[in-house]
């Protein structure tokens, strides 16, 4: 039914904890898994401080190298116990200003047939200023989302 699922990471353990249930349906539906993590242009793009000169273009290259090649890294850490399950998983970085619309993006232009992403809970103000990844996927997509909330350790 899916051959692809999209799974969204960004680097935190809360968003790991939809591995599993990505897995799952993987497995059930024999789908490959397409591990994402999309870089965001300002986490690489430092800022010049008062007094502080402005980083050279070759910094802020071999800065962005450097997010890549730790983002894939990550990829191929999270995807190796995947694969010895035998799952097939491809690892894909992207680097865009908005995460959401690269996530839909991707998922349209490599047909995906579902979208695997954990929640942080966010609400009210934390909500409001950071924005919802998942929520813009969700009403942006078209597609079925496995959306899991992720719980913190102790909550």
């Amino acid at each position: 039914m899916f051959e692809k699922i999209l799974v969204c990471l960004d680097g935190s353990e809360l968003a790991e904890q939809i591995l599993p249930y990505a897995a799952e349906e993987a497995v059930h539906f024999g789908s490959r898994l397409v591990l994402l993590r999309v870089i965001t242009g300002s986490s690489s793009m430092p800022m010049a401080a008062a007094g502080v000169p402005a980083y050279t273009t070759e910094a802020v290259t071999q800065q962005m190298e450097s997010e890549e090649q730790e983002t894939k890294a990550y990829l191929e850490r999270l995807a190796l116990p995947l694969q010895q399950k035998g799952l097939h998983v491809e690892c894909v970085t992207l680097r865009g200003l908005q995460i959401g619309e690269a996530i839909v993006s991707y998922a349209d232009e490599n047909n995906v047939g579902l979208i695997a992403v954990a929640t942080h809970g966010r609400s009210g103000l934390g909500r409001l200023v950071f924005g919802s990844v998942a929520d813009f996927v969700l009403r942006e997509s078209g597609l079925p989302i496995l959306l899991v909330k992720s719980k913190r350790n102790g909550a």
